[in-house]
């Protein structure tokens, strides 16, 4: 069986993850990265196609029709035309629920960061400002804490309900807005602008389509508190850019942490670029070492279970 991985760089930047698991799977080319391109001339008669961003469209299948399988290093699945696939027999899996723990711990580290103002504080300490303090400790910053803060997340799959479970055990307040009411969940739940009224913090952890695109908008920030934080480790393209670092400006909301971006990697002009009040990181809540030996180990779990006939995480 031959094996096309597209764009490997992804998921190994370090080099901390060795391909030799990959390589028991058959006859693997490995390449760091693909540009749109190179895609056919990658793939070439590959039976199994192994991607995380590379777009694999229904030209690029029609190119290479020894393709039978496509396996995603990812939870999403929008770079592939699955109907397409599906109508030409191939199979499409996606790497569900590996970075459950790494996203709602980012998350996490975001809130504490903004109510306990660590960063801030250090940076008084190396320039000097304890030394100077006329008392034993010094805490010009207000600092608060999370038990009592209404925890407002959108989303209520499986990294949702890690950050619920996290939430409630610092003693917040959980508020869940998700697209169908979950039979089995402890927490109040109501609609999304409902959600954003109530919250201190409001997280998004949905997927990405036409009726979460741009969800993140002028109407949204205007219904939030002017003293509450937003924190988006979703996709990119649930935030309307432009209209939440107006409101960051402005003064709307206290403040944002996101860890994705609707270009990626990140644009010089994007409109949330410098912003005092917001945090941006480098697409990193998925990416801690045993997160990512898990997406392989799923991704070559996958393959094994499709060539035995029992496909599992089938997206079309």
């Amino acid at each position: 069986m031959k094996i096309a991985v597209l764009d490997w760089y992804t998921v190994n930047i370090s080099g901390d993850i060795p391909v030799s698991q990959l390589e028991k799977m058959g006859d693997v080319r490995v390449f760091p990265l693909t540009s749109p391109d190179e895609t056919v001339a990658n793939i070439g008669d590959a039976e199994v196609v192994l991607c995380n961003k590379v777009l694999i469209t229904r030209e690029v299948m029609d190119a290479c029709p020894n393709i039978r399988y496509i396996g995603l290093f990812a939870t999403g699945f929008n770079n592939v035309d699955i109907e397409y696939a599906a109508e030409k027999g191939i199979t499409v899996c996606n790497a569900g629920q590996y970075s459950t723990n790494a996203v709602a711990q980012q998350t996490f580290a975001y809130i504490l960061d903004h109510f306990s103002r660590i960063r801030e504080y250090d940076n008084a300490v190396r320039n000097g400002e304890w030394e100077r303090s006329p008392a034993f400790s010094y805490f010009p910053l207000p600092t608060s804490e999370l038990a009592g803060k209404t925890l407002s997340i959108v989303g209520y799959g499986s990294i949702g309900r890690k950050v619920a479970e996290i939430g409630h055990a610092f003693g917040m307040d959980i508020v869940i807005s998700t697209r169908t009411t979950p039979a089995d969940c402890p927490y109040e739940v109501t609609d999304i602008m409902s959600a954003a009224e109530k919250a201190d913090v409001l997280t998004f952890h949905c997927p990405l389509t036409d009726k979460t695109a741009g969800i993140i908008n002028k109407e949204l920030l205007s219904r939030m508190k002017p003293s509450a934080m937003l924190i988006n480790t979703a996709r990119g393209g649930v935030v309307n850019e432009a209209e939440l670092a107006e409101a960051l400006e402005n003064g709307t909301i206290s403040a944002a942490y996101v860890d994705v971006l609707e270009k990626e990697p990140m644009s010089p002009d994007t409109p949330l670029k410098g912003l005092q009040n917001c945090i941006i990181t480098p697409h990193t809540a998925w990416a801690p070492l045993e997160t990512r030996q898990r997406l392989v180990d799923i991704v070559c779990d996958n393959i094994r279970a499709w060539q035995s006939g029992a496909p599992k995480n089938k997206v079309n």
